[in-house]
């Protein structure tokens, strides 16, 4: 019988909680209760299955931050799906995702003061981080243009051409600069979404997060093509033998009125 993890079960709780409390304040519809819940049950069989893999038991302290920027992520994913009906409280989606931004810099100071990295807990940041980005550039598109939606699904473009290109799948050197592109994104796309700004500054404010994302994974995309496995050369074919035909062999010359005849038969 699989064992149940805690750590997983509480950021669902968590999760149903803050969708309550929503609903409750600002109101929440279906639309916006189907995502926030869909959300918040594949982010909890998805991070139970990477506990099990890991062979952890529990979440460490630095996961555990990220939980709590996860169910920020679905309260904002929820948010942002009931927009597509009515007006949503731009001060509360602006605020809640400014504090899954801020929460990113710190659960990397908690797993480095506890010592407690490890690739479960990169690979969950960035998960978080990546979906966001994803929802809030869903929210910005329809006042800024569906270029803007490049933003969000760039990630997932780049993990989808994986699945397809096997040299994708390399693993990168750390890259310092590549986090402050990630980082950059959240803040930009939170911004565009304050509309506190011109139409034409936040524009260029999107058009500026575009470009360094297309930087970052163009600078990456260009690494992994130049170290990609050399093709294995071909296999050379064998020689095919010819088939071999029956050697005929003379037969004895018989004299016949002093001619010689040969007679050539097979074995």
């Amino acid at each position: 019988m699989p064992t149940v993890r805690s750590g997983p079960v509480i950021g669902l709780t968590a999760q149903l909680v803050v969708l309550a409390t929503l609903a409750a304040t600002v109101g929440l519809d279906t639309a916006g209760w189907l995502a926030g819940v869909g959300y918040a049950a594949v982010t909890c069989l998805a991070l139970s299955r990477g506990l099990h893999l890991s062979g952890a038991s529990r979440l460490g302290p630095a996961d555990r931050v990220t939980l709590a920027r996860g169910v920020l992520v679905g309260a904002v994913t929820a948010l942002v799906v009931d927009s597509f009906d009515r007006p949503t409280p731009v001060g509360l989606l602006v605020a809640l995702s400014a504090v899954a931004l801020l929460l990113d810099a710190v659960d990397g100071q908690v797993a480095r003061r506890t010592g407690t990295a490890s690739a479960l807990g990169a690979r969950f940041d960035m998960e978080v981080d990546a979906f966001l980005i994803l929802v809030l550039s869903v929210y910005v598109a329809p006042t800024a243009g569906s270029w803007v939606l490049a933003i969000g699904a760039m990630r997932y473009a780049f993990v989808a051409a994986s699945a397809v290109l096997p040299w994708l799948r390399g693993t990168l050197p750390p890259r310092f600069w590549r986090k402050v592109v990630a980082a950059a994104q959240g803040v930009l796309l939170t911004v565009a979404a304050a509309r506190s700004l011109p139409e034409p500054w936040t524009t260029l404010v999107l058009v500026a997060a575009l470009a360094l994302l297309i930087e970052s994974f163009g600078r990456d995309v260009a690494w992994l093509w130049r170290r990609r496995p050399a093709p294995r050369p071909a296999r050379p074919l064998l020689p095919v033998p010819a088939p071999t035909l029956p050697v005929p062999r003379p037969a004895l010359a018989a004299r016949s009125g002093g001619t010689v005849h040969s007679d050539w038969r097979p074995r």
